[in-house]
This record gives structure tokens, C-alpha cells and sequence, in this order.
């Protein structure tokens, strides 16, 4: 289950990724809105965060902890889906990542196995 506070990191760190290739896609938006929901965030709040997103200096992109590691992979399957929405991953999101996995206890090691089985993932959906 994740607290208040997962589910608030969980939304920035979303964010974070979808602004550190410095183009916001209409995708990653609607991606956000759809997080945004499950989540419970309201509308209004949300949306005033997208709108500004790519400016909004009070987001800082710090790697963000969560309270266990099943929720920090769970982000992480979600954030990669999100980073390659443009068909890349590209190595600013790819370092946040990690960085992210890493302050939450996922070593290297395991982070570039999560990275490879999402990329082929990603090949067997395109063929």
C-alpha cells in the first residue's frame, strides 16, 4: 500500500522523468493525468503542475525514496515506459533512474537487468 507521501514522490518522480529529455509529449501528459488519477491527486492540481512543468523550479530533480522496494519497482517499470514514450531512453533519464534505484537499494547490477529486460520487452512488442 503506498503512503501519502509514496504516492507524492511517486507523481514528482513522474514528472521528473518526463521533463529531463527537456520535451514534454502530449503522451507523457496524458501518462501523467492517468498516474495523477490513480493516485488520487485532484485535477485542478495536476494540471496546473503539467502546465508548468518544464520551468517549475519548486521540482527539484533529487532521486526519489520510497518506503519499500516492491513500490520502487513498480515506479520503475512505470517511469521507463514513461521515458520511452518517444521511442528512447535517453541518458539523462536513464542516470535519474538509476540514482533513483540506487538510494532506494537496488544496486547497479540489478538496475542494468530491469533496463535490459524492459528494452527487450519493448523489441518483442515491436516485432
Amino acid at each position: 500500500m503506498l503512503t501519502t507521501i509514496d504516492k507524492g514522490n511517486y507523481l514528482k518522480g513522474m514528472m521528473i522523468v518526463a521533463r529531463l529529455d527537456n520535451k514534454l509529449m502530449d503522451r507523457e501528459k496524458e501518462i501523467i493525468r492517468d498516474i495523477a488519477n490513480r493516485l488520487g491527486f485532484s485535477r485542478d492540481f495536476y494540471e496546473e503542475v503539467l502546465k508548468n512543468l518544464m520551468i517549475n523550479e519548486h521540482i527539484k530533480n533529487t532521486p526519489i525514496t520510497f518506503s519499500s522496494p516492491v513500490i520502487t519497482r513498480v515506479f520503475l517499470r512505470e517511469a521507463l515506459k514513461l521515458a520511452y514514450i518517444d521511442s528512447d531512453l535517453a541518458p539523462e533519464e536513464l542516470d535519474w533512474l538509476q540514482k533513483t534505484a540506487e538510494v532506494n537499494n537496488i544496486n547497479a547490477k540489478e538496475f542494468e537487468a530491469f533496463v535490459a529486460e524492459f528494452i527487450e520487452k519493448q523489441k518483442d512488442e515491436a516485432a
